[in-house]
This record gives C-alpha cells, sequence and structure tokens, in this order.
C-alpha cells in the first residue's frame, strides 16, 4: 500500500513537472511567434508601400511620353519655322 501511494506521489509530481515545462515551452514559442509575425507585417508594409511607390511612378510614364511627343513635335515646329 505503501509503495502505491508513493508511485502516486511521484507520479503526480512529474506530471506537474511535465505541464509546468510545456506551459513554459508553448509561451516562448508564442512570443517568438509574435516577434516574427511583428517583423513579416512590417516587411509587408513595406513592400506594400514600394509596390504603390512603383504603381504610381507605372501611371505617370505613358503621361510623360506623351509630353515628350508634345514638346519633341513643338521643337521640330520651332526648328522648321527657324530655317524659313
Amino acid at each position: 500500500m505503501e509503495n502505491i501511494i508513493i508511485a502516486i506521489i511521484t507520479g503526480g509530481l512529474s506530471l506537474i513537472g511535465v505541464v509546468f515545462t510545456n506551459t513554459k515551452s508553448n509561451k516562448e514559442i508564442e512570443h517568438k511567434l509574435s516577434i516574427q509575425q511583428a517583423v513579416t507585417d512590417t516587411k509587408i508594409e513595406e513592400l506594400t508601400r514600394e509596390v504603390r511607390t512603383h504603381n504610381n511612378f507605372a501611371q505617370r510614364v505613358p503621361v510623360l511620353e506623351e509630353q515628350i511627343k508634345v514638346i519633341n513635335h513643338r521643337i521640330s515646329d520651332l526648328e522648321g519655322e527657324k530655317t524659313k
């Protein structure tokens, strides 16, 4: 009977130790994951900003090309008037 009580106490203490260790380990993993998530969120925000900047530039390039065509045409007209 005494051996059974000792075995139950030992098993209970072992169970408490395992539960404590697992809880502590889970908290550490959650902390690391939260840090990684914050880093990922920051990188995504930066990439989003860069994409928006690029898209704005990509939208402006055709406008600039059209303006250059108009400028070149006006220069050609002015050069034509100068030679007359």
